[in-house]
């Protein structure tokens, strides 16, 4: 089997990592070769047999759709999920619509179309005002999280403003943050030791949640727990509901879930249907070292997963 490693062509320090990595980990079982997504993708994927999908880049509103859909019509097998699971988790308010259909625990949640504002809202809850459509906390500051009318009003038109998307406007669950991660398929999907992101060790007086200035600039400060500090019976619910959302959103090979948790009750925030699997750095690998997988061994999981799913039809 010949397989193609498929990357988007600007990548940075830490995505070409990435991609080297997963190449290294794959040619010690199949012959393989990185495949750009370049004007020349559609000829040069066609000498392959299966596709590795690290494409998660394209237009503004359907990145990481672009691969997936060639590939069908091509009808080369490919790993993660297809097009249409991809474009339920990139807007994050058909995502959580979705949840509560289902009853899976998500914040409680409005938002706005470009134009409109907030006229009301309750007295005494929180709220972080957010782009529906970007990924890596784009968009969230420390100024997202609002306590009054005002506050959310300006934040909303923010959103607007600057990204040209509806504005999120979720309630703020105050409380441990944690990041779940699944690996498989059907009766071998398995969720991974979930892994808790601990902000206190964060310079005073900066926020205790994922802004773009966490995320990017105080990774090294931010301590990461796996398996997380958490009582079973709340690992039990965030197993099952993060199963069950998995199978709700036709995901496959693997996913990752932003949760957070205040006192026993969970809250799905939102998913991730390509994580990234930068070694060491990414959450997803952190988990799977907890479970006893090295790098490689993820990366050829991921990959043998996706054979499977093929050769069963799916």
């Amino acid at each position: 089997m010949k397989i193609a490693i498929v990357h988007d062509l600007e990548l940075n320090d830490e995505e070409f990592k990435m991609v080297e990595s997963v190449k290294n980990a794959i040619s010690k079982k199949f012959k393989c070769e990185l495949v750009p997504f370049d004007e020349k993708f559609i000829n040069n994927v066609k000498n392959f047999d299966f596709v590795f999908n690290l494409s998660n880049k394209g237009g503004k509103e359907t990145k990481q759709l672009h691969v997936p859909s060639i590939l069908d019509k091509l009808g080369i097998p490919y790993t993660a999920s297809n097009a249409y699971s991809h474009a339920l988790c990139l807007d994050k308010i058909t995502t959580k619509i979705i949840m509560n259909f289902h009853n899976i625990p998500t914040p409680l949640f409005m938002y706005f179309d470009i134009g409109e504002v907030p006229e009301v809202m309750d007295e005494g809850k929180v709220y972080i005002v957010k782009p529906p459509r970007e990924g890596s906390a784009r968009g969230i500051t420390r100024e997202s999280v609002v306590d009054n009318l005002e506050a959310m009003r300006k934040q909303v038109k923010k959103i607007h403003e600057e990204f040209k998307q509806p504005a999120l406007v979720e309630e703020f669950i105050d409380g441990m943050e944690v990041s779940v991660g699944l690996l498989g398929n059907g009766e071998d999907l398995e969720v991974l030791p979930i892994l808790e992101i601990d902000f206190s060790k964060l310079p005073e007086g900066l926020e205790r949640f994922y802004s773009y200035e966490v995320k990017h600039n105080y990774g090294e400060q931010t301590n990461y727990v796996c398996p997380a500090r958490i009582s079973n019976e709340v690992k039990q619910k965030l197993e099952f509901y993060a199963k069950k959302l998995f199978k709700v959103l036709s995901l496959k090979d693997y996913a990752r879930m932003d949760v957070r948790i205040r006192g026993n009750e969970v809250y799905f925030i939102e998913v991730n249907s390509l994580p990234q699997l930068v070694p060491v750095y990414s959450d997803i690998t952190k988990m799977a070292k907890a479970a006893g997988y090295e790098y490689d061994d993820l990366i050829l999981k991921i990959l043998e997963h996706a054979i499977k799913r093929y050769e069963g039809g799916k």
